[in-house]
This record gives C-alpha cells, structure tokens and sequence, in this order.
C-alpha cells in the first residue's frame, strides 16, 4: 500500500507531521478526520525504484481505455473528479484539492496540468475558466458541469457526479470495444495465416508438383496461381494494404461525409449494427440525463449528449432535436420527428417532460440502454465465438484440402 506524509492540525491548533499508509490522498484524509484532525498537507512517499517502476509501467492492448483527450482516458477524469470532491467536500481549498490530486496520480499529463490550473487559480482564474483553457484534455462535459458547481455551490456533489457519469461511460465504450475487437482479431489473424500459407508454404509444394507432371485440380490451380500473383506482387500488396489504411484513417478523421457514412453502416451492420444503436443510446441517455439532473439547460445538453454519442447520424438528430425545442416543440415530439429514437425512449421523455419527472425518467433510460448493451455484447459474443471458429476452420481447411488433393491423385501426375 502506498506510503503518505502528511500535515495535519487538531482542535487546539497543535501540529502533526507523520507518515500513513493509505490507498490514496482521499483515504489519508478520511483516516485524519476520524483521529479529529485537520489534514494540511498530504504528499505520497515513494522509494526511488517504485517510482521508477511506476513511471516505466505500460498498460497492454487489453487494459486501454478510451481517451477523452490526448493521453487521458475516461478512467483518468473518473479518478479525478473522485479525488477533487472527496478532498472538497472534506473542507480542503481547491488549490490544495488540486496540488493533492496531482501529487497521487501517474499521468503525466493530467499531473502537469493540475499543478498548472492550480497556479492559475492562485492568480484568480476561476476553476472552471482554467477547465476551459484545457478543454481538449478534460472535455465540454466536464467544464460544463464544473460551471455548474460553482454557479450553485454544490462543487463536490457535481464531481461526485461527474466521477460516476465518466466511470459509467467507460464501461459502455470499453465493452462495445471488446465486442468489436474479437471478431477484429480473429479476421486478421486468419488473413495473416492465408497470406503465410500462400507466400510460403504453397511454392514448395507447386514445386514437387511441376516436377511430377500432368494435370493439377482446378482447386490446386487456382490456389497455385493466386500465390505465384502474391509471389510476383507482394510488395504491392503489401503497400496497397497499408495505404488503405492510412487513407482510410485519414478520410474518417478529416472529412465528415466520409465519416458519417461510416457511421451509417455500422448502424446496418447485420449482427453489430443494434449494438452500436444502443450503445450510442446509451452514452447520449447519461450524459443527457447528467448534465439536465445537474442544472445545465436543455439546449446545452442536448449539444453536448450529441458529441458523446460517438456516431454521426445520432449527433445530427440531437442537433435537430435542439433546433426543434429553440423553436418551441416539446422535447419528446422533437425526439419523434428524427425518426431515430425507439418509440419507449419519446415515451418516456413525454412522462418525464408532462410529471416533471424529467431528470429520473432520463436517469432510468440510461440505466435501461446501458443494461442493454451488456445483454446484447454477453449474446454477441457467445454467439460470434463458434461462428468464427468455423469461419476460420473453413478458410485455412479450404486452403489445405486444395493444397493436398494432387496427393491422393499421385499416380495420375507421375508420368
């Protein structure tokens, strides 16, 4: 367990500097306030080779995250915004709440830049405008909701939330990814195996086969051909495959119609196509349902449930939707008219909007979508598994049946 050192006073005003061993900066905090005392400073202790193990630790392709900004994942501002209300609502002034944060986490990123908006704040900025300057490291959703907590005064209870909402938000995206990335790696793998057969194996044996004479099986043909074609153009291939990627890449990133088309057919997928619906449900339900239960107005929430949705067809429709409710219609009738949200999602938002129960109707949609999502990944990939299995095996047992046909026909090739 980590080792602290921490400041602390009691209620007489004596001093205490000693060391504690806690999961956090939070932790240490609470240990103090159960002993009555007030916690001044608290800074981790570490030996140099934990540290240098710490700094050199990298997560492998299974444990990443997905980033909200440059280097900072959604888990990130989770622990984040956990550690700012627990220190805040301990007592703790923000600039010290921010000092601490930055001393206990290991990005270096978001360790540099509290170390820096605390700066900021001694100087007079406030925290969400020093939020704002960063905003393509902690996103509009968190300034959004930090304004908030400082219009209100309920600065803590809001990184509570915004901690919850980021926590949430991470276990949807990283299970979409999950499901997305088996079939992935199946795939590649088994065209990585194709090409090896092809460009190595099947040579030899087209080799013995010349030698031998006569007529080959049109399947053997046909697959001798395709790995003298590989053989002939392989850097080609090799090329032509990276830069379609990078295009690929490229065309997604930069130009929008491109983009959104993609986003289209993923939604037509035939097996992944209602997962990627839900999920982006989903992620526009919480936030949408965050940012209205914290007091953030309906036009901004709507903007900004658009952005995280994560596909282009429904942050056009929430564009609409925001359109619609400027110009007066009642929210769920502006749902309606996109045509994109299923009937029990408008259902809900109309009792919501005529019990005035908005906020927890949104609340339980999100719990609804997100429960969804899990349901449709657990189904996907029991299902996907054997699928591919077969796919693979029908593939690479193709190639092989092909491959070694002329063997039972060798008295026919011999001359």
């Amino acid at each position: 367990m980590p080792l602290f050192e921490y400041e602390a006073v009691d209620a007489s005003g004596k001093r205490y500097r000693e060391r504690i061993e806690a999961a956090s900066p939070v932790e240490v905090v609470a240990k103090l306030r159960e002993l009555n005392l007030v916690a001044l400073d608290v800074r981790p202790v570490r030996a140099p080779k934990e540290e240098k193990t710490q700094k050199g630790q990298r997560r492998s392709i299974w444990q990443m995250e997905i980033t909200i900004g440059k280097g900072v994942s959604s888990k990130d501002l989770s622990v984040v915004a956990k550690q700012l209300g627990a220190l805040v609502q301990s007592g703790i002034g923000i600039v010290d709440a921010l000092e601490l944060v930055a001393d206990s986490i290991d990005n270096r990123i978001l360790k540099r830049e509290l170390a820096a908006i605390a700066q900021e704040i001694r100087e007079g900025v406030s925290l969400s405008k020093a939020l704002e300057r960063r905003k393509k490291i902690f996103g509009d959703f968190f300034v959004s909701m930090v304004q908030v907590g400082e219009e209100t005064g309920q600065l803590d209870v809001v990184l509570y939330k915004v901690s919850d909402y980021y926590k949430r938000i991470s276990e949807i995206v990283n299970k979409i990814k999950s499901a997305s990335f088996y079939p992935a790696f199946v795939s590649i793998t088994a065209a990585v195996i194709t090409f090896a057969i092809l460009y190595f194996l099947v040579p030899t044996f087209a080799q013995i086969y010349r030698s031998l004479g006569g007529e080959l099986p049109a399947m053997t043909q046909m697959l001798i051909k395709a790995s003298n074609w590989l053989q002939e153009n392989v850097l080609y291939f090799l090329g032509g495959t990276l830069a379609f990627a990078v295009l690929f890449t490229l065309l997604y990133k930069k130009v929008y119609p491109f983009k959104r088309a993609v986003h289209y057919l993923q939604l037509k997928l035939p097996l992944f196509g209602p997962l990627f619906a839900k999920g982006a449900l989903a992620k526009l339900s919480r936030t949408f349902a965050t940012l209205f239960a914290a007091g953030v107005s309906v036009e901004r929430a709507l903007e900004l449930s658009g952005k995280v949705a994560g596909n282009a067809i429904y942050e056009e429709a929430l564009k609409r939707v925001k359109e619609d409710v400027v110009h007066g219609e009642p929210l769920w009738r502006a749902f309606e008219k996109t045509k994109r949200f299923p009937k029990m999602f408008v259902a809900m938002v109309k009792i919501g909007e005529e019990t005035g129960q908005l906020d927890s109707m949104l609340e339980s949609l999100a719990d609804f979508y997100e429960d969804e999502v899990r349901t449709t990944i657990d189904g996907l990939i029991s299902m996907i598994e054997p699928l591919m299995m077969v796919v693979i095996g029908a593939v690479v047992g193709l190639i092989l049946i092909a491959l070694y046909l002329p063997i039972f026909k060798m008295g026919e090739l011999i001359r």
